[in-house]
Order: structure tokens, then C-alpha cells, then sequence
């Protein structure tokens, strides 16, 4: 049995230790938000599979750029989609503004999820109207497993 006389000194005297706590700062507000969003990813399989589930809700997913096509709304402004492939499946992804994507490419997608949606005569089915779009190799590479 060790004695108290053995046990080394508390960790807050280790130079490492403090360093390490300095940093703490810099990745709480540059690693938390991509932690919470990659805890929150679903599979597009989730999506197709129980589409009411998630109707209107927010959702993350990931997967592979193609079919991409430049638009405009009603409005005249400027919009985009995609569709978004992973093995399991394909979504339609829509986004407001400059194209941010190439095809190809792999991307993670945060948006608001409609299984279906009317657009004059014609019926979209799994669609996400995408809030934010990046590209997986533009986020920083030590945080990305």
C-alpha cells in the first residue's frame, strides 16, 4: 500500500498540465460547435427510412456533391441545389445565395428537412433547405477524424 508520502504532487504544478489549461479557451470556441453539430449527424438512411419523424425539424447530414444547378427565386435572387449522395441514399439539398460547393465534392449540410413539398404542379420529395454548407476539406484538418 503506498503511502501519502508517495503520491506525486497534485497535477496543477505540472508545466504541461497549465499549458494545456491555457488552451482550453481557444477550443471551446473553435472545436465545441463542430463537436455538437457531429453529434446531431444522421444518416440519409434515418431520413429516407422515417421521413415523418423529421419532417420540418433541423437535421445534419453528410454526403457527396453532384447534380449541382444554379437557379434564381421568385425574387430574383440567386439560389442553388444539389443533390446529396451517400451510399444509402440521395436528398435534394436547396440553398439562397452564391453557389459554395463543387461538385464532388463531400460536405457536411445543416438545414430544415420537408418530406415532401409542393412547388406549383409538382411534388418534391426529401428535400433539405440547407441554413449552412461546408466542405469537408476546408474544415480544419485536426478536428476532422
Amino acid at each position: 500500500m503506498a503511502r501519502l508520502s508517495s503520491i506525486p504532487p497534485p497535477l496543477q504544478h505540472n508545466g504541461t498540465v497549465r499549458f494545456l489549461i491555457l488552451l482550453l479557451p481557444l477550443f471551446a470556441f473553435s472545436a465545441v460547435p463542430l463537436l455538437v453539430h457531429a453529434s446531431g449527424l444522421l444518416e440519409i438512411t434515418e431520413l429516407l427510412t422515417h421521413p415523418e419523424q423529421y419532417d420540418r425539424q433541423e437535421v445534419v447530414v453528410t454526403g457527396q456533391v453532384t447534380n449541382v444547378q444554379l437557379a434564381t427565386n421568385r425574387q430574383g435572387q440567386p439560389a442553388y441545389g444539389f443533390l446529396l449522395k451517400a451510399q444509402a441514399g440521395t436528398l435534394k439539398i436547396i440553398s439562397l445565395g452564391q453557389i459554395e460547393v463543387r461538385e464532388g465534392e463531400q460536405v457536411i449540410v445543416e438545414g430544415v428537412f420537408s418530406r415532401l413539398r409542393q412547388a406549383g404542379r409538382t411534388i418534391i420529395y426529401n428535400e433539405i433547405k440547407a441554413l449552412s454548407i461546408k466542405p469537408m476539406n476546408r474544415l480544419n484538418p485536426d478536428l476532422v477524424g
